[in-house]
């Protein structure tokens, strides 16, 4: 449960106050862009914060570089709820999703770390079902939270739970990583290691199908608010209840590949969700263009967010299945890809009218042509050290365990 809250950072970040979006852009101001950046931001930062926490925690252990994460993600979160203007929201933000990069790395790193083969896929799996959790929950307790505060008070409870979080993790959260089997050789070996993990065709292609696949997601997140409260009129409690349901449909998309992981693997699992992904984008763009209502538009996108279940969990179990001794630089690597993949979605969803679902539809429809793409040149599971079946390039040896 502690890593299933400590993978969930990056939704809580952007989720808890996603009811709140219009509001702050009325308080400040700004337009949709500018408010959207907020989001942005926030997903730049976990994206190149992970990019240093993981590696540093091959080095050093999975236990202090969590800790000091959570610590400076609870300042973060303060300096947030104090921003005078809309910019100073941004780069705080971007702080903000430094710090937290830390929590989603090493929950990664410290399943990679106690599991493997179906055992792993089965703990990815349940870390996307909690994590699909935070989605469910948070935009929900945003929408109330409005009720008695501002999204000033929304930063104010993201502190608080990086309180709890501290606490628990100070408590609880073994050393996974002993110190005879941490990388050494300082940035020269952990940059030979990503370059290694890089030139390994499913892992590349893998990391490329997830980050995808997320990208769809947090298009969504990030423009819903706008099409769902300005363009088709619900109230911020009826949207959160929208998100909610759509959250739920993760959480059970999660819960069906861990009961089916052993028998389908998790290749099929991946192709069937980005296919998933692309029947709900595509048919989006389809009733944005025809004019359709809410009772075809909302199935349509609970598919293409439910899908994400079946995405996430098993293209990391992929990722992750060859880098044992590197699990924290490999887990670095699938999220910086998939924030930086996911911090383009918003932007380009935005550039349309405000408000209007079909800028939002074709990004996700994109990016779920792109990661069904990737997820079809995923080669099946090879031996560690060995090509996968089919690939005669080379190119699929292993990291070395320097």
């Amino acid at each position: 449960m502690l890593l299933g809250a400590l993978s969930a950072f990056g939704p809580l970040s952007m989720d808890l106050y996603l009811p709140a979006l219009p509001s702050l852009e009325a308080e400040f101001g700004a337009g949709q862009g500018a408010a959207q950046l907020t989001l942005t931001s926030v997903a730049v930062g976990l994206a190149a914060g992970q990019l240093v926490a993981g590696p540093l925690s091959d080095r050093f252990g999975r236990r202090v570089p969590v800790l000091v994460g959570v610590a400076a993600y609870t300042a973060a979160s303060v300096l947030c709820a104090l921003s005078p203007s809309v910019w100073v929201l941004v780069g705080v933000r971007l702080l903000q999703g430094l710090a937290g990069a830390a929590g989603i790395v090493l929950a990664r790193a410290v399943v990679r770390d106690t599991t493997e083969g179906v055992a792993a896929a089965r703990a990815f799996a349940l870390l996307a079902s909690i994590g699909g959790a935070a989605p469910v929950l948070a935009p929900v307790l945003g929408g109330q939270l409005l009720r008695f505060t501002t999204w000033r008070g929304v930063f104010g409870v993201l502190a608080l739970i990086g309180v709890v979080l501290l606490v628990a993790a100070a408590r609880r959260l073994p050393e996974t990583l002993p110190a005879d089997r941490r990388v050494r050789g300082g940035a020269r070996a952990t940059l030979r290691n990503a370059r290694e993990l890089l030139g390994h065709r499913a892992f590349r292609t893998a990391v490329l199908a997830q980050g995808l696949g997320f990208g769809a997601l947090f298009t969504y997140i990030s423009t819903s608010s706008f099409v769902l409260q300005s363009g088709y009129g619900l109230t911020p409690v009826q949207f959160s209840l929208v998100f909610a349901g759509n959250g739920v449909g993760i959480v059970l998309a999660g819960q069906l590949s861990r009961a089916v992981v052993a028998r389908t693997g998790s290749r099929a699992l991946l192709r069937t969700g980005t296919a998933l992904q692309l029947v709900g984008g595509g048919g989006l763009v389809v009733a944005a263009l025809g004019g359709a209502g809410l009772p075809v538009v909302l199935p349509l996108v609970g598919l293409a967010v439910a899908a994400t279940g079946l995405v996430l969990p098993n293209a990391t179990a992929l990722a992750m299945a060859g880098a044992a001794r590197s699990a924290g630089t490999a887990s670095a690597l699938v999220g910086a890809a998939q924030f930086a993949i996911a911090g383009v979605g918003a932007p380009l969803a935005g550039l349309g009218a405000a408000g209007t679902l079909l800028p939002m539809a074709a990004v996700m429809t994109g990016f779920a042509v792109l990661g069904t793409t990737a997820a079809l040149r995923v080669p099946p599971p090879a031996a560690p050290g060995t090509a996968a079946p089919g690939d005669t390039s080379g190119e699929d040896r292993l990291p070395s365990a320097s």
